[in-house]
């Protein structure tokens, strides 16, 4: 990304081709992206597609992909910028070790993975490691929209991708400047790239800085100006300079652009205006990424890639089996289950679009042609199939979750790991729960837990708690209910917990993907149970109800009703 603001400029300005170029492609993503919908396919597939059939390899009807790189790359800015928008610092830290130690774990081991498989094929060692730095990453822009269209940012295994891709993001800088001294484009050898290295951490921290002034003490100030109030126009732009500011500041300092946008949008997310920001900046968002993953499939030379079809498969079949792999290992470390840890895996398989810079830097001379050639093949061939992986990560999590379940549990002996659906305290953790009329609790974070304090005056001898998570188990313990550590959506788990014997199952999970597999499983074992389920949102309400659930909790619903009560008391406050 060369020259933005200029390239803007030139974009918007007398050079009509590039406007041309600019409309074809939307016009093609428009087309491809509905006939996807159409056959129940992500509209990614559509847009990648019109990029490769408008791209210069195909049709030629646009000659080179710097036509709308740059503002493709500030879509990809926007979109991390909503993103920021939605996750606090508080929440940001709440994702734990596994969004920080993780994420570099996973960068450092899928490098050596790649490293070690390049140098046996017989590659040597400049092209290994920047093969290693390349294939490590994997797509921010894309993962997230996908997370975010399926409502699945909050699942555990959304908020360990998300975690992980952040901190692939912050790796990008010392990547590229590594793949730059191998390629031999650095100018001052070793020297150069530490001070190269020591001046990107000096701007990073200065850039952090500064945005923090921004959002907590510039931004709401203005945003509170009685004249803003009045102009609705106004607050828009200010919601766009933000966004692309933001993007554009961190690209001046030789920084990700869409890393920049991400902060800022962070910052600003403790802010009152935080959501009606995120929706001025809606609609110019979905435009540029669009173009972006457009963009991306301009880059795609079909005919080498059929003359060349099974290496290229191999290798992208190589990489999707890979990567989840390595991510599994790591987040079974951090104490995930086994089925998390490979919908998380999964999320991640694929190679990200900085890996298209990386590559691009060692082009003729770390890499050759032709390697360069695979590498951007096989990389587009795992953004295809990463729509299907995201929809289908919680589903196959799930199923290989209950394959796990079922295997004969070894004896827990001192010193070694406990199982997947015990904890070393289990016993503690499981006192008598009487069988008539017992009730399930799935799921104790703080939704369970006000379900539970609710019930436990009159039913605390009948009530068990399921869920994965330690600690949310641990507080059960401590209020004196019975628990179960395990999968909510393994059979065994729920036949373990006696559920031919509950009356009531109050499924408290965010995921509606895991809701669902969790409906069939109740279902399955108990026809007759009422299942109380919650539904984050309402788009999933009917769809829950078609499942199998009783009744559905609609929390947008319920807030609705909520916010109408408030507004009545104050409108009407005799009226009780």
């Amino acid at each position: 990304m060369h020259h933005m603001l200029t390239s803007l400029a030139a974009a918007t300005g007398g050079d009509w081709s590039s406007l041309i170029g600019i409309l074809l492609l939307l016009t093609m993503a428009l087309v491809l992206g509905t006939i996807a919908e159409h056959l129940k396919q992500n509209a990614i597939l559509g847009y990648l597609v019109a990029g490769t059939l408008v791209g210069p390899n195909v049709l030629g009807l646009i000659a080179s992909r710097n036509q709308v790189e740059v503002i493709a790359e500030i879509g990809v800015a926007l979109l991390l910028f909503t993103v920021g928008l939605e996750i606090s610092i508080k929440r940001l830290f709440r994702m734990g070790p596994i969004a920080f130690l993780g994420g570099l774990l996973q960068v450092t081991i899928t490098m050596g993975a790649v490293f070690v498989l390049s140098m046996g094929l017989g590659l040597d060692i400049k092209a290994a490691v920047c093969l290693g730095a390349m294939l490590a990453l994997s797509s921010t822009a894309c993962v997230i929209r996908l997370l975010v269209d399926d409502a699945a940012i909050d699942a555990v295994y959304g908020r360990n991708t998300l975690g992980i891709l952040l901190m692939q993001d912050i790796a990008v800088m010392p990547l590229v400047l590594t793949v730059t001294i191998l390629s031999g484009s650095g100018d001052g050898g070793d020297s150069n790239a530490f001070w190269m290295l020591s001046q990107s951490l000096l701007y990073g921290a200065l850039m952090v800085g500064g945005f923090w002034v921004l959002m907590n003490h510039v931004v709401p100030h203005l945003l509170n100006i009685r004249l803003w109030a009045k102009n609705r126009e106004l607050p828009i732009l200010m919601a766009v300079v933000l966004a692309v500011g933001s993007a554009v500041i961190a690209h001046k300092l030789g920084l990700s652009a869409a890393m920049g946008a991400f902060i800022a949008g962070i910052l600003l997310a403790e802010s009152p205006f935080a959501t009606q920001v995120r929706a001025d900046v809606g609609a110019l968002r979905t435009v540029l990424v669009t173009l972006f993953f457009a963009s991306i499939g301009m880059l795609a030379e079909p005919v080498w890639a059929a003359q060349n079809a099974l290496l290229v498969l191999g290798t992208a079949a190589g990489i999707l089996l890979l990567k989840p792999m390595i991510i599994w290992g790591i987040a079974r470390r951090f104490g995930f289950t086994h089925g998390q840890s490979l919908a998380t895996g999964l999320c991640l398989a694929q190679v990200g679009e900085f890996s298209f810079v990386l590559a691009e830097v060692a082009r003729g001379t770390a890499i050759s042609e032709d390697i360069f050639r695979l590498v951007v093949a096989s990389t587009i061939v795992t953004l295809f199939a990463t729509p299907f992986l995201v929809r289908l990560a919680p589903r196959i999590g799930n199923q290989f979750q209950s394959l796990v379940d079922r295997k004969p549990k070894p004896q827990t002996k001192s010193g070694e790991e406990p199982s997947d659906s015990d904890s070393p305290d289990e016993e503690a953790l499981k006192p008598e729960v009487e069988n008539a009329n017992r009730i399930l609790i799935i799921g104790f974070g703080p939704a369970g837990q006000c379900v539970a304090q609710t019930l436990i005056g009159k039913h605390r001898d009948h009530i068990l708690i399921i869920d994965q998570n330690q600690r949310n188990a641990a507080i059960a313990s401590r209020l004196g209910l019975a628990v179960q550590v395990g999968s909510c959506t393994s059979t065994e788990t729920l036949e373990h917990a006696h559920i031919e014997h509950a009356s009531v199952v109050v499924i408290t999970i965010p995921d509606p993907h895991t809701v669902r597999q969790t409906i069939h499983a109740c279902r399955s074992l108990n026809p007759a149970a009422k299942l109380i389920v919650r539904s984050r949102y309402h788009v999933y309400k009917w769809e829950l109800m078609l499942t199998g659930a009783t009744e559905v909790i609609d929390e947008e619903e319920q807030v609705g009703h909520r916010l109408a009560v408030a507004a009545r008391r104050q409108l009407e406050p005799d009226v009780h």
